[in-house]
């Protein structure tokens, strides 16, 4: 305990010193000589697709308030955020078609410092143009990034937050049935297994989840599987459940999520049910609906997906025995578009990034039966807001 309160991580020394500073800014505070007010602040990265590519807020859980601080870099066109595991340092991806006169996206990285601001380490280009996802292992020693329009995925050496040239890349050739959205790969989302041991790159284009057996200390990728989503389904994210067995494939382009068990011994995914987001009665508008993103909760008994197009929020109950969700129920996401969604670390609140509404809302959520709150407690303007990362 004594080691621990000398050396805090990165996470708790913001946390306490924003507190304090918000303690000390209290007004009367010097005059009455009073005990610093505890006012739990927490700082957030919010990843803007603008020049000014990420943007730095101060979360309030009491008041579930967000209050615009700033620019903390003007990387452009952010369309993720990934925190190492110590959260020293934040690593992005820009969805940009041209990076140092090459036809590839941007992958940097970031010292998170001790005032909560960024500081420049390192840029890359991917393997591809339109990168729009990264992920770091667990071991923080290498980081993959998915690039949507280039059809290809890459890894990279990390050394003290620096990002070396990419290790490793891949360029995928197939595609899935539809002619609109699938007439080349999509890779879309990197992830790693919960054992660290296992990695996994979406195809959305392809129908696919390529999954391979990475190298921390080297940051290669050895081919070592692969999952067949429904064809023309386009499976955009894999998050997988903490009961270690669980995961949800979020297939955009139809609305569904693929519920898989994940095989620890040799990384693979099989199929064991569907779940269908819109209505048994639903009628297709003019403005198309596709799935987005996976929130679930730190217990694992509450699991959440995000819709787009109809821009709803939709909460299901989790069996941790069977992996089974039964629903619970849809509600509005406080703007269009919602591009990423997650929860506050009290697990109070949910904060929704809403793309095309240039907002991110904020709902009351209740511990305990898992449901959302059908109305707005607060929101704050953000540009084009594409990821959520509390600090």
């Amino acid at each position: 305990m004594a080691s621990a309160m000398r050396n805090p991580t990165r996470r708790e020394f913001l946390r306490t010193a924003s507190v304090t500073l918000a303690a000390f800014a209290a007004p009367g505070f010097l005059r009455a000589g009073l005990s610093p007010k505890r006012i739990p602040r927490v700082r957030v990265f919010v990843g803007s697709h603008t020049p000014n590519g990420i943007l730095v807020y101060d979360w309030d859980s009491e008041a579930a308030t967000l209050t615009p601080a700033g620019v903390a870099a003007t990387v452009g066109n952010v369309a993720w955020l990934a925190f190492s595991h110590g959260h020293d340092f934040v690593y992005s991806a820009s969805e940009l078609d041209t990076f140092n006169d090459k036809p590839t996206g941007e992958v940097a990285s970031f010292r998170v410092a001790t005032d909560g601001t960024l500081q420049p380490l390192s840029a890359r280009n991917s393997a591809g143009t339109g990168t729009c996802h990264v992920a770091v292992d667990a071991t923080g020693q290498m980081l993959v990034a998915a690039d949507y329009t280039g059809a290809s995925a890459a890894s990279f050496r990390i050394e003290n937050g620096k990002l070396g040239e990419a290790v490793w890349t891949e360029h995928y050739t197939e595609h899935g049935p539809n002619p609109v959205r699938q007439p080349v790969a999509h890779a879309h989302f990197a992830s790693f297994s919960p054992d660290n041991r296992f990695a996994y790159i979406n195809d959305l284009g392809g129908d696919c989840i390529h999954i391979y057996k990475p190298n921390p200390a080297t940051a290669e990728m050895t081919p070592a599987g692969i999952y067949r989503a429904k064809p023309g389904s386009g499976p955009r994210t894999l998050h997988f459940h903490p009961n270690g067995r669980t995961a949800y494939s979020m297939n955009e382009l139809v609305s569904t999520v693929d519920v898989l068990n994940w095989h620890k011994d040799d990384g693979g995914l099989t199929f064991v049910d569907r779940i269908d987001l819109l209505p048994s009665d639903y009628k297709p508008s003019a403005v198309a609906s596709t799935g987005c993103d996976t929130v679930i909760s730190r217990d694992g008994r509450f699991v959440y997906f995000a819709n787009r197009g109809d821009n709803f929020l939709y909460a299901f109950k989790m069996n941790p025995a069977t992996g089974k969700l039964t629903p619970m129920k849809r509600s509005n996401c406080g703007g269009k578009t919602p591009r990423n969604f997650t929860l506050d670390p009290t697990e109070r609140w949910m904060l929704v990034a809403n793309q095309d509404s240039n907002l991110i809302s904020v709902f009351a959520r209740d511990p305990k039966t898992g449901e959302l709150a059908n109305e707005v407690k607060s929101s704050v303007a953000a540009e084009a807001p594409m990821r959520i990362l509390f600090v």
